[in-house]
């Protein structure tokens, strides 16, 4: 064999080779990226984000019911607008929306109780042009009321009870990881989001008011003097049965 086919040999040899070992060194390449790639988790594992707080627009509504022959409101009806109009205030994301029965025997009692609820109203700081009348034909077959509505911002959570995944082991690789259930906090975030006093609460802070100056100054001047800035009251302390706090 001649140098030059021994030449051509161990090229060809060495080229087989290089391909040998590229060709493994992809295989292994390719493994590691296999081996690294995360798997979707089915669900996420905060209950807040399973269950998250929305804010939404719900009506709030009172119906005050009428008589063919009263005009005007009983006190409990008085009672039932008052208190609102104070909520209609404090809580209200939209003007007060009025559905006065119009067409029927008890026009003339929703008049008289129309008077008693504007004056109401009035009373209560509702500015005039936030009341928005509108007239609907009531029923036969049911006793016609004039129904009181307005917008409010309430939070919600849910629904609670519903169950995608499987709780125990099963086949799936997802079901063998320790992982909480999907219903798991679905109640405390909904029974936080009912009592809520205000949803807006839970987005931002409230603006700060300003402090009391009178209170400031009193507990700093006590500061100074090296006294207790606590407040106490004459006689706090008569029904103590020791008198090792003195």
């Amino acid at each position: 064999m001649t140098a030059m086919h021994k030449a051509s040999r161990s090229r060809r040899y060495g080229a087989a080779l290089r391909l040998l070992v590229a060709g493994s060194l992809m295989g292994l390449l390719t493994g590691c990226n296999q081996t690294q790639t995360a798997q979707p988790e089915p669900y996420p594992r905060d209950y807040r984000e399973r269950h998250p707080i929305t804010l939404k627009d719900r009506n709030s509504s009172i119906d005050v019911f009428l008589g063919r022959n009263r005009g005007g409101l009983n006190p409990s009806q008085r009672a039932d607008v008052l208190s609102f109009a104070q909520q209609w205030r404090r809580e209200a994301t939209s003007g007060i929306i009025v559905d006065v029965p119009k067409g029927g025997p008890t026009d003339h009692a929703a008049a008289d109780s129309m008077r008693e609820i504007h004056s109401i109203f009035a009373a209560s700081g509702v500015p005039r042009n936030a009341v928005y009348l509108r007239s609907y034909k009531p029923s036969a077959e049911s006793l016609a009321s004039i129904k009181l509505n307005y917008s409010k911002l309430t939070a919600q959570a849910g629904p609670c009870g519903l169950w995608p995944n499987d709780i125990g082991p099963s086949l799936g690789a997802s079901d063998l990881d320790n992982r909480p259930y999907w219903n798991l906090g679905c109640a405390s975030q909904r029974n936080l989001a009912s009592m809520v006093d205000n949803p807006a609460d839970l987005v931002q802070p409230r603006g700060q008011t300003p402090a009391y100056t009178a209170r400031r100054s009193v507990v700093l001047d006590k500061y100074r003097q090296g006294q207790s800035p606590s407040g106490t009251y004459p006689g706090y302390d008569t029904g103590k049965i020791s008198e090792l706090g003195k």
